[in-house]
């Protein structure tokens, strides 16, 4: 009898409301077997600090797997051998289609393909050749303050910001500072149906130009968007 007078308060406010089987089993069900989930006490300030490392190190987590891939460094670049020309590929008739789209690229840039344009000048043609690009062009070397590099002839295959590296006819790579150094390059005139009827056959279809390397010191990409000026040029 003791037992039944000290029931759980909870079962005796079910009683008042429901059935003795159903208030049985409400009891059972949702209050006996239900585990109690308990708080726990206040966290130390060890915890908090655990907590503010974890949350910075997802935050930067999330920043990184986010973030655009960082561009390789200069030294990076030179442990790869990403500049770095296989021997075996430098061959002087491997590079010869390159300089046929070249050839191409520069009368595109020189408006020869335009009939209208029948005079190409420093002034309404300059800008545009000193910002074109290089690879592919046969250039050679017509003077020079190291007699040595006079004479060199080759097939452009890296346009850098102080050298052209190129490939010559004995499959050759040869590095060639710009500085106080001159390049003789050739652009061909494109063949016309007009121009073969009427001027002379034997009459020359190509414009010659010499290149200062030390005005053109200037990598490919800086040179699209530069302005140049108008200089002397020292005497070689």
């Amino acid at each position: 009898m003791a037992s039944q007078d000290h029931k759980h308060v909870a079962h005796q406010l079910l009683s008042r409301a429901h059935s003795p089987d159903t208030a049985d089993q409400l009891f059972t069900e949702r209050i006996k077997q239900k585990p109690l989930f308990l708080r726990p006490t206040s966290p130390t300030p060890a915890d908090n600090r655990e907590r503010r490392r974890l949350h910075r190190l997802r935050k930067k987590e999330y920043f990184l797997r986010h973030q655009k891939p960082k561009p390789l460094s200069a030294r990076e670049k030179r442990v790869s051998g990403i500049y770095d020309l296989p021997k075996e590929e430098c061959k002087y008739e491997i590079f010869k289609g390159l300089h046929k789209m070249w050839v191409e690229y520069m009368q595109e840039v020189l408006d020869l393909n335009d009939r209208r344009t029948n005079v190409v000048t420093p002034l309404s043609h300059g800008s545009k050749l000193v910002s074109a690009d290089f690879h592919g062009a046969e250039v050679e070397v017509v003077r020079s303050r190291c007699a040595s590099r006079v004479g060199l002839k080759g097939i452009v295959v890296r346009d850098s910001k102080f050298t052209f590296v190129v490939v010559t006819e004995k499959d050759e790579m040869k590095t060639i500072p710009k500085e106080h150094t001159i390049f003789r390059f050739t652009v061909p005139l494109p063949v016309r149906e007009d121009r073969e009827m009427t001027e002379n056959k034997d009459a020359p279809r190509d414009l010659i130009f010499e290149l200062h390397g030390s005005q053109f010191e200037n990598r490919p990409v800086d040179r699209a968007n530069k302005k140049f000026k108008w200089r002397n040029v020292d005497y070689l």
